[in-house]
């Protein structure tokens, strides 16, 4: 019998990486994400790729009513869930006083309420078959702090408070497995696809991964669960900078993030795809070349 695996965030980056990789293998596969039509888009891709069954069920993770629906289906139509990867998240650049309130709170809606979401249903379905894993997709920047980043790092500094709370309470659920995945930059969509209140696009600061790489790491955690699993070699050097030489860290930070986390071309301000998904710039990787794996 093949798994039945919930992605969510499925449209896009690494959750549609991890798609066509799961799909592969042969899994069966719930793809859920905001953008009907890319969505569908990515179930035929899956189908293509070998998958046992594809379900694309559009859902909005920040509303716990669509996610609960999405798990419904789930059952529905497989019976039970084996496991669950999260991936949906979106990003908004700016300093804090700049960023809107509401392009901030959609944010941490999204990443925060929308993980929390996604997670109760996915414990509550593990519980009562006594088995399954899920997968949270992180962030360096769960670990450090960066400017022109506030939405995006709270949300994630949460996840990470979120995942490893219930890594602790899953140590009394036997059979059940939770992971996070902490990646450093990758070549996805997201960057094009943020809000950005600078004056500049985001841009994935170097070493860039690329997203199959990270959904590698996914999909391998999902029966070979890891307490946190670092992608970017880059990433314990900031972390251990950032706690170690907090003083050094803060002075270098912002002139780093403005000449390597933002691009050169101008842009008027705006939301990107935080209150509305922009199918046009969704996919599996974004424009910039693979600088490290």
């Amino acid at each position: 019998m093949p798994r039945t695996v919930v992605i969510t965030g499925a449209s896009s980056g690494i959750g549609r990486a991890a798609a066509h990789l799961l799909a592969e293998q042969g899994a069966q596969l719930v793809l859920a994400a905001r953008s009907r039509e890319t969505l569908e888009q990515a179930r035929q891709e899956c189908t293509a790729r070998g998958a046992a069954a594809v379900l694309a069920v559009p859902t909005d993770v920040a509303d716990a009513s669509a996610v609960a629906t999405l798990f419904s289906r789930a059952r529905e139509q497989f019976g039970g869930v084996d496991g669950v990867v999260h991936a949906a998240a979106v990003l908004a650049y700016g300093r804090f006083v700049d960023v809107p309130a509401e392009v901030f709170d959609a944010t941490l809606a999204t990443n925060i309420t929308g993980t929390a979401n996604v997670a109760r249903e996915a414990m509550l379905q593990f519980h009562t078959q006594k088995t399954g894993s899920l997968v949270v997709v992180g962030s360096v920047l769960s670990k450090i702090a960066a400017p022109l980043m506030s939405p995006y790092g709270t949300s994630k500094w949460a996840v990470q408070g979120l995942v490893r709370t219930l890594q602790i309470e899953a140590r009394t659920m036997p059979g059940i497995e939770v992971s996070l995945v902490s990646p450093g930059g990758v070549n996805t969509p997201i960057y094009d696809q943020a809000g950005s209140y600078t004056g500049h696009p985001g841009h994935p600061p170097p070493p860039v991964y690329s997203p199959e790489r990270v959904a590698q790491r996914v999909v391998h955690a999902l029966g070979h669960p890891q307490r946190d699993l670092n992608v970017g070699f880059a990433n314990p050097l900031m972390v251990l900078g950032f706690r170690v030489l907090p003083g050094v860290f803060d002075v270098l930070v912002g002139p780093l993030m403005r000449l390597l986390g933002q691009g050169r071309a101008a842009v008027e301000a705006n939301a990107g795809n935080v209150h509305e998904p922009v199918p046009g710039l969704e996919g599996v990787r974004g424009r910039w070349p693979r600088l490290w794996g």
